[in-house]
Parts: C-alpha cells; structure tokens; sequence
C-alpha cells in the first residue's frame, strides 16, 4: 500500500498542476468529455448484452421476424459504437497535445530560469535532461489518458455487468461438496475470484518491468547522445581518425541498449504468456460453468451467450491491471525520470555567489569572493577585486588555474562557491567565451545574438562584420545556416567580435575570446573595439604577452595544483 500511496501522490504532483492552470476550464471540458465518451461506450456495451441475449432467442425459437428486427437494432447500436470511437479519437489525443504544450513550456521555463541547464551539466545530478522534456512529457500525457480512461471504463463497466451477471447467474448448490447451502450470484464471486488471484500473480511477475524500463529510456538517451556527439564533432573526429575509437564507444553504448532491452523483452514475454493465458482460459470458462445449466433446459441460449458475454466483461474490468501493468511500468519510469528532473533543477547549493546590481557604483568588484570545483577542490578564498570603470584588465594565469571559473563567477552562473559581487545598475555587460555560441538562423540574428530587441540595422551589421574582418559574409545576412558547422574557428571568434561591436556593451568580457586568431588579426580586432567602443570597459583573460598591450593594467591569478590561488597585481602594460 505504501507504494501504491507513493505513485499516486507523485502521479498527482506531476498532473494537476495543468488543470489548475490558466488553461483549466479548456483541460477540465476535454477531461470531462473525455470521461462523458468513455461512459457512453460502457452504455452502448450494455446495450449490445442486451440485444445479444435477444438475438440469440430468435436462432433457439426460430423467430424469423424477431432476427430482422434485431438486425435492425443492431444498426443503430453499431452506429453510436463508431460515432463514439471517433469523437474518443478526437477529444483524448487533442487534450494531450494542448497538455503537452504547457508542460514544455513549464519545464522549459524552469529549466533555463537561474541557468539550472548550466547547474545540472556541471552537477551531473541526471542525465539527458532533453530527453526527458522532449520525450518523457510527451509519455506522461499518453500513459496517463489511458490509464486513467481505462480505469473509469473498467469501473463502469465492473458496475453494469455485476449487475447484470448476478440477475443471470442464479445461485449454485453447493450439495456437490457435501455442503447443503446455496451461493447466490455465484458467477459474480468465480469472477472476482479469477481476477484477484490473475492481478496478483501478474504483480508478481511484472513488477521486474518498471527499473528495468527506467534503465531502458536512460540508455536509449545516452546512446542518442553519443550519435550527436558524433556528428558535431565531425571535424575533429576526422581529423584524429578517430572513427575506431568513435565506433568501439558507440557499439559498447548500444551493447549497454541491447542488454537491458533483452531483458525488457525476456520479462515482457514472461508476462505476456502469462496475459495471454490468464485471456484463452477466461473465453470458454463461462461457457464451461453454465453449459450445464443450458443443457439441463434451465436457461436459453440467448441467456447463456449474454452471461458468458457479462462474465467477459466483468472478467475484462476486473483484470484492467493485468492487461495493463506494462503500461503502468512505463508510466512509473517516466514519473521517476521527471521527478528527478524537478528536483535536479530546484536543488541549490548551500552557499552561493551574491551577483546584483548597485546603484551609483562604477566599477564592477567582488568582496569575499571563494570559488570552488565541483569537486569541493577550492580554487580561491576570500578573495578581492575591483575592476574600475576605463581600465582594461588583461587577467593571467597558468591553465587550470581558475581564471574561467573567475568570469563564470563574475557573470552570475558559478554555483559553487560564495561572495558578492556588484555590478552598475543598468550596466550592458557582455561575456565572450572562448567558443562562442551561434544560434542556428540568419547571419543577421547571429551578429544581434544575445539582444533579442536589437534595433541594429543592417549597415551597422555590414560594418561591424568589415570590421571584425569579415567582410566576405556581409552579403549573406539573410542566409539561414549552422553556422557554427559552417564557420571555422577563427571566424566565429570574429563573429563574437562583431556582436560585441553590435551590442556596444559598458562592461565586455573576454575569456580567451581571441585564441584562435594569428596576432595580426587579433591585433587588427582589439585595435577596432578601442576605437568603435571607447566607453567600454574590456577585461579579458589570455595568455599571449601581444595582448598586454591593449590593456592597462594586469591581474594574475596564481594557483599551484592542489592548492588556493591567489589575485596578484601585476605591472601595468603600456597603451597601444
């Protein structure tokens, strides 16, 4: 029971909250549509017992105008059968797709508020964050109509046809075991007694199913993953030749998919053979149990058929776990899977870097700042900076010694680690990473990234891209590329350069953004931010001693490994 109590409490976490949302009274028309249609089709299968039990009476008394009129009633019965099967077709799917939609949007908007994206790569809490918004939400509305429809049309139905079943069964003697007493309705407890002990022995088996499938979906994403890898990284690859190395990983990654899949499929089986019996055996019981009685001239045939038909159903409503554990295993995976989304993105650390915005300050610094790895590995402690406004700063330091992690930290999305950093009020402030991000769209679009409200023209666009010395794209604006595929590494470090020049920021930082460029060109682009944005404070990290002088003073970050670094002051560089 208390598994049962912890599915359905997280069944409801995970769905409700849609139909107590701005489009509740659209969610809960559909919903009660939905069960309205489920309901009716329970009174059309009523119906059709009904008819069948006349029918049948019509062949034993050769009553050949009574079988035309059935015929007749069949046709309208039949009729509401298919009008109601399209309509189910029609309400169902469309709620849950318009369920979908709002929860993408939901988890999507959770996901990328307070970068958790960025926390949960760095953290690994889960994996395939992706997956389980694109696919599992998807599952969720799916496995969670059908069973909850499936549920209200096994109870309906288990409602009408005990009824039904325990006016036609009689009372069974029990004289036959030496028992002199008689069990009223007595079909109706050989039916609740197959149903229970087939649930449980189902349970029994199946219950294997539900980690098993949670492990299925992990390797299926985790496969999937490596196959995009494969492909944005096509060039190195090539390059290394690696494509052994690429194809040992893939096929281990697929051994990993087919090894559980065999053990989903081998478990299936196991409760397939099992339902499949459980169903053989439950078709000719019925008749197995009231043929005597038929023979014996106690009932009709038309009464025998309607009650081997009521003892179907109830059969069927009461073995609606059964027929349906897979699902249900599948449905408890994919709760697992976002629910462990959820929490991978609401987790914080427990101490974490103040990043506001001051009014009346100038320069943008950090008091008390100390910086980790995840790990626990600590890179500074305690530390102080001030980078005054007008003053390039040119930050140095050994690889690895945390000088990215000190921009990270600076921009806001460093979570582990505590401190205050303050910032102007209203300052623009861009960050320019080594490998800079290019949305996939226009070169337009690309050059305004970050600043979705840009107002740039396309001359300034034009003489941004000439000045960062990409004058041969300048005609392409309108040209809608991967541009990241289409570009080489050195021209969208450019490209970086141009938005910079586009976005005019107060406040720019460069962590290596330059790297890939000879140092003419970087040269030629330092030299074009200076004098395109002489209100903008540039700090950048590099390690090549050219870029001294563009910057007027020089910081170091000092850290031997395994140890805490330290900000020292440097010398200042001379002015370019």
């Amino acid at each position: 029971m208390k598994r049962v109590g912890s599915f359905l409490g997280d069944w409801w976490r995970l769905v409700v909250p849609y139909f107590k949302s701005e489009e509740r009274w659209i969610a809960i028309s559909l919903l009660i549509g939905a069960i309205v249609l489920t309901l009716s089709g329970v009174a059309v299968n009523v119906a059709y017992n009904e008819w069948s039990r006349r029918f049948f009476d019509t062949f034993q008394n050769k009553d050949e105008p009574g079988f035309w009129l059935e015929m007749i009633n069949f046709s309208w019965i039949a009729g509401l059968t298919i009008a109601f099967a399209i309509a189910r077709g029609l309400v169902s799917p469309y709620l849950r797709l318009r369920w979908r939609r709002w929860l993408t949007k939901q988890y999507l908007a959770h996901w990328l508020d307070s970068r958790g994206y960025y926390r949960i790569e760095l953290e690994r809490r889960i994996d395939n964050a992706d997956q389980r918004i694109s696919e599992d939400l998807r599952q969720l509305g799916l496995y969670t109509m059908t069973l909850l429809l499936g549920v209200i049309d096994a109870v309906a139905t288990l409602i009408s046809f005990l009824f039904i079943l325990w006016q036609l069964s009689g009372s069974l003697s029990l004289g036959f075991i030496g028992i002199d007493a008689n069990v009223p309705g007595y079909m109706v407890w050989v039916a609740l007694v197959y149903a229970f002990v087939g649930t449980w022995l189902a349970n029994m088996v199946g219950r294997r199913l539900i980690p098993l499938n949670f492990a299925q979906q992990a390797l299926e994403a985790d496969f999937r993953f490596s196959l995009v890898r494969v492909r944005e990284n096509a060039e190195g690859i090539a390059l290394y030749r690696g494509e052994p190395a690429e194809q040992e990983n893939l096929v281990a990654r697929y051994q990993a998919v087919f090894m559980n899949g065999w053990r989903v499929l081998y478990t299936s089986l196991q409760l397939a053979f099992y339902q499949t019996g459980y169903g053989q055996i439950a078709i000719i019981f019925p008749y197995l149990v009231t043929g005597p009685r038929f023979f014996a001239g106690a009932i009709t045939l038309g009464v025998m058929t309607q009650t081997a038909q009521a003892f179907g159903q109830v059969q069927t409503a009461l073995s609606f776990f059964i027929d349906n554990y897979a699902t249900l295993a599948e449905l408890r995976a994919v709760m697992d899977r976002l629910i462990g989304l959820q929490g991978a993105i609401d987790h914080r650390q427990d101490t974490a870097i103040d990043v506001a915005p001051e009014t009346g300050r100038t320069d943008v610094g950090a008091e008390g700042l100390t910086l980790g790895l995840p790990n626990g590995q600590a890179l500074l402690s305690d530390a102080t900076l001030v980078l005054p406004h007008g003053r390039s700063t040119l930050i140095t330091g050994a690889s690895g010694s945390g000088k990215s992690t000190l921009f990270r930290a600076l921009a806001g999305i460093w979570p582990f680690g505590h401190g205050k950093v303050r910032v102007p009020a209203g300052a623009r402030v861009l960050f320019l990473p080594q490998k800079p991000y290019i949305p996939i769209g226009t070169l337009r679009d690309a050059v305004r990234y970050p600043d979705e409200h840009s107002k740039a023209s396309d001359a300034e666009i034009t003489a941004a891209l000439e000045a960062a010395r990409l004058g041969h794209l300048t005609g392409r604006l309108n040209d809608v590329a991967h541009w990241t595929y289409t570009l080489s590494g050195g021209e969208q470090q450019r490209l970086a350069v141009a938005r910079a020049l586009v976005f005019k920021p107060d406040w720019l930082f460069l962590d290596e953004a330059t790297a890939s460029l000879d140092e003419a060109t970087e040269a030629a682009n330092y030299s074009e931010l200076k004098q395109r944005l002489p209100a903008t404070t540039v700090v950048s990290i590099g390690h090549r001693p050219s870029l001294r002088q563009w910057h007027d003073r020089q910081i170091e970050l000092k850290r031997a490994p395994g140890e805490v670094g330290r900000l020292v002051e440097g010398a200042a560089a001379a002015p370019a």
